[in-house]
């Protein structure tokens, strides 16, 4: 496999595992099981592949001194490696490990992130070419000799666009990356702590979940005898609830799974409103068709109307009042998505 090949290889690898992680924040269903197998897969693809392009190129570039072009590669090297390594430390831990503020999974997300913009200074110079087929025209020169001409025309013979030597060089990869991968999965067996299908570490069932949030902000500061939830919008009777007005709608009971980005999932017991029967209470006027609910710290999710009246209004977890560092007053709850769209503080639904 070429230089400019194995670079292009490189590049695809990171935005694909780039795009198939931003996608597992989100996919909360079973059925989506498909996108975190690829994720899987293209790590370990890209962690044989960053090997392969470390051994080529690291001890030239050592030996030819190119100091400047080493200051963003190996950052860019460690960086990736390290995002790999805590992504398949965490499967092949059999554990729930933390370091700091964040688990291993975390950290394998923040340092994926991070990758980006060294990759774009690494592409600046002058290797944004590598990405793109060469253009260099393929005419005769005006006054060439015979000997050229026969070169040039065999240069533009029919030749076999992928020859046997990069079939087996993107085989081996291939099996290395379902070696990695299956390798992980075994001592994740092996640890008999099994995860949920996304990959998060199941808690004891019935408690209170951890305290979390996506961007590590505090908790707010929030007086719950004057917090009040507004529903706004395109709705028929907008309204500004407090927790006993909300109560009067219809309290009820939904178990659910709220499955962490962080990398932990546990199954327990919610108390409060249906969103439907909020929006019921609103009436959704005619051609209303999204829903955004929205914290107090600005974060916020949407869905569309339908998927809207799944979701369910939390004031208390486990049998006791929702406590404020899991969302009180009122935090989202959405059985199939992922914890990055239970909306902690909620304070305002808008329809659309």
């Amino acid at each position: 496999m070429s230089e400019k090949t194995l670079d292009r290889l490189l590049a695809i690898l990171i935005v694909a595992l780039l795009a198939t992680g931003v996608l597992t924040w989100r996919a909360g269903r079973p059925e989506t099981i498909w996108l975190y197998t690829l994720h899987g897969l293209l790590a370990g693809l890209l962690l044989a592949a960053s090997a392969v392009k470390l051994r080529r190129s690291l001890p030239r570039a050592v030996g030819q001194h190119r100091w400047r072009r080493l200051a963003v590669a190996v950052p860019l090297a460690l960086a990736t490696l390290l995002s790999l390594g805590a992504g398949f430390l965490w499967v092949a831990g059999g554990r729930l490990v933390e370091l700091g503020p964040w688990t291993l999974l975390g950290w394998h997300a923040l340092l994926g992130l991070a990758i980006v913009p060294i990759v774009l200074l690494h592409l600046l110079p002058k290797r944004w070419r590598l990405l793109r087929p060469s253009t260099a025209p393929l005419g005769r020169p005006p006054e060439a000799s015979a000997f050229e001409v026969q070169a040039a025309d065999r240069a533009r013979s029919p030749r076999p666009s992928v020859s046997r030597r990069r079939l087996l060089a993107a085989g081996g990869l291939g099996i290395a990356a379902v070696g990695i991968w299956s390798l992980a999965g075994v001592l994740d067996l092996l640890a008999g702590r099994p995860r949920r299908f996304t990959g998060s570490r199941w808690l004891p069932p019935g408690g209170v979940p951890i305290p979390t949030t996506f961007l590590g902000e505090g908790v707010p500061a929030i007086d719950p005898t004057s917090w009040r939830l507004r529903v706004t919008g395109s709705v028929d009777r907008p309204g500004s609830y407090d927790l006993e007005a909300l109560s009067r709608l219809g309290t009820r009971e939904l178990t659910a799974v709220l499955d962490c980005t962080g990398g932990w999932a546990m199954e327990t017991t919610w108390q409060g409103v249906p969103m439907a029967t909020l929006l019921d209470a609103a009436g959704p006027r005619a051609g209303a068709e999204t829903v955004e609910v929205r914290s107090v710290t600005g974060w916020g999710a949407g869905f569309s109307l339908e998927a809207a009246q799944r979701t369910f209004l939390a004031t208390g977890v486990a049998g006791q009042p929702l406590p404020a560092p899991n969302g009180a007053p009122c935090r989202l709850v959405v059985p199939d998505r992922r914890g990055l769209d239970w909306v902690k503080w909620v304070d305002e639904i808008v329809v659309a």
